[in-house]
């Protein structure tokens, strides 16, 4: 198996557990947070919604300038919105991981906001950090915000306690 058939199936199975968590999402309570420093859940599905596309950007370059590079948050006007956002970058995601090569997967990529640089990493593990891991920690946000307005959760890893046991 190939890096990019490993990072895929990977990709695809987080993608199956997002899909989960944002159809679950109350349409008419996107602007609710459960704190004032929290983001709106609208906000935070989005921002789910839109992490697939990293993968695109960490394959076709060694690195991501915030300050120099163009960056255009999803809105997620919509429940519909967002799960249709989460469906083009997930695609976008495959097809680059398809079109990548095992030698493209060691070299360094960097992220940086002008000087300043959040990191430097081999694009195996940026992808890992930046999106898999990214998406897991968000999704997991959502699971809360989901269970504060008595939505019911559903399982990631197995059956949520909404869903009974195994």
């Amino acid at each position: 198996m190939s890096i990019a058939q490993g990072l895929t199936a990977e990709l695809l199975q987080e993608a199956s557990n997002t899909r989960k968590m944002l159809e679950r999402l109350p349409g008419d309570q996107l602007e609710w947070r459960p704190h004032e420093k929290s983001r709106q859940m609208g906000k935070l599905a989005a921002h789910i919604a839109e992490i697939p596309q990293w993968i695109h950007h960490i394959l076709s370059d060694t690195g991501f300038d915030l300050d120099k590079n163009a960056f255009s948050r999803a809105k997620g006007a919509s429940k519909n919105d967002i799960l249709d956002v989460f469906e083009d970058t997930l695609k976008q995601a495959v097809s680059a991981l398809e079109n990548a090569p095992d030698e493209m997967f060691p070299v360094y990529w960097t992220f940086r906001k002008g000087s300043f640089k959040v990191f430097e990493l081999p694009r195996t593990v940026a992808i890992r950090n930046m999106v898999l891991s990214h998406l897991i920690h968000h999704r997991g946000q959502l699971s809360v915000y989901l269970r504060l307005l008595n939505v019911s959760v559903p399982g990631m890893y197995g059956p949520s306690a909404d869903e009974g046991r195994l």
